[in-house]
């Protein structure tokens, strides 16, 4: 059995490194190493793919985030909603820009912001709302955006883990996660559904005012060389990680569509485990892209099932050990324990198994043979 690893990018580039490779080389021989024609391939492409009118390529995701919300006109104060159960990057450019975040707990079922929490937390100096696509499964949009409406505030989705999956609307439309809010961001990092082969990201919207914004705040604010008309940023999508993603854009529906299949044959086998709460996939909206394989492990020692794996070669990780309001950077007196209970559950719980592109059933059956007999 070949090796198995939480993210098997070597095998994966095996199989395209004649496309990476003269993609990476047509950069190398007419040095266009910033914002040159790989670039602006990219951003037509992916507009197409995720059915957007404007894709504005960025250095990296979190950028992606900073940079929508600057795009905003948000001001110090204005408080920000997030999800308390996520990556801190979220949380991070809130706080950077001087905004208030605003954590809420998330819903036990998909482990995304909880609607109800929102409705809570929202205040007169409530501005925005920002989903997190945890995991790699959709956010319920639909109600997010209905919240948004009715108290005027704006949407900034965070798709860094969820690119390609599908959010489905009670009218039977469906729509590309990132695209849904006034704003959304994604990251390519190298372990992403579609990743480079270092940093990079981008930033979503239909708005076209708001577009033309985005694209001169991550210049330096320019739009012309050396007039500076915002105050902007220095975050660039470089050519290289452009080619690279041009070469793997045209196969994301297809590593999406293995990471799922590779999520059904674990969860067919976990079935019926009263230990264990696995994932569900949705073939119909196609709502789940598999970032992340994450188990709730129920009534039983999740820290030793994790030794257990890693004794036996698999490798396995917690997304996310420690909440953010616990986090040390982003304690606030405003925060009672009593108001995440699922989010405070969720951490002694989760284990995320192997998850990517190259699983095949061997592998995929000595994993799970493995966690099953944890619990014998």
């Amino acid at each position: 059995m070949k090796k198995i690893q939480m993210v098997d990018l070597k095998s994966q580039y095996d199989k395209i490194a004649t496309t990476v490779n003269d993609s990476i080389q047509e950069v190398l021989d007419t040095n266009t190493y910033i914002n040159g024609p790989q670039v602006h391939q990219f951003q037509k492409s992916l507009e197409e793919y995720m059915g957007v009118k404007h894709v504005i390529p960025c250095a990296n995701g979190t950028d992606a985030l900073q940079i929508a919300m600057m795009g905003l006109g948000l001001k110090p104060g204005d408080e920000v909603i997030t999800a308390d159960f996520t990556f801190a990057a979220t949380v991070e450019v809130i706080a950077l820009l001087q905004l208030t975040p605003v954590l809420v707990d998330v819903d036990m079922y998909n482990m995304n912001i909880s609607i109800e929490g929102i409705r809570r937390a929202i205040t007169p100096k409530t501005k925005a709302i920002v989903p997190v696509h945890l995991f790699g499964r959709a956010a319920n949009m639909e109600a997010v955006m209905a919240v948004a409406k009715e108290h005027n505030l704006f949407v900034i989705e965070d798709n860094a883990q969820a690119i390609g999956a599908n959010c489905k609307f009670s009218d039977g439309s469906k729509h590309k996660a990132g695209t849904i809010g006034h704003v959304g961001s994604t990251s390519f990092f190298p372990s992403k559904n579609l990743g480079c082969y270092g940093d990079g990201g981008a930033i979503f919207t239909n708005d076209d005012v708001l577009a033309h914004t985005l694209r001169g705040i991550v210049n330096h604010g320019m739009y012309e060389r050396y007039h500076h008309d915002v105050v902007g940023v220095n975050s660039r999508l470089d050519s290289i990680q452009a080619a690279v993603l041009n070469a793997k854009l045209p196969f994301l529906d297809q590593y999406n569509s293995a990471r799922q299949d590779a999520a059904r044959k674990y969860s067919s086998a976990f079935e019926g485990n009263k230990h264990i709460f696995a994932p569900s996939i949705c073939d119909i909206c196609d709502c789940h892209v598999f970032h992340q394989y994450t188990l709730r492990i129920i009534d039983a020692d999740r820290d030793a099932l994790m030794q257990h794996l890693l004794a036996k070669g698999i490798p396995c990780a917690v997304y996310y050990p420690i909440p953010l309001h616990l986090q040390k950077a982003y304690t606030d007196s405003r925060y009672n324990e009593e108001d995440f209970p699922v989010t405070n559950q969720l951490v002694k719980q989760v284990i995320s198994l192997p998850m990517h592109t190259e699983l095949d059933d061997e592998q995929i059956k000595f994993i799970t043979d493995s966690v099953l007999e944890f619990f014998k």
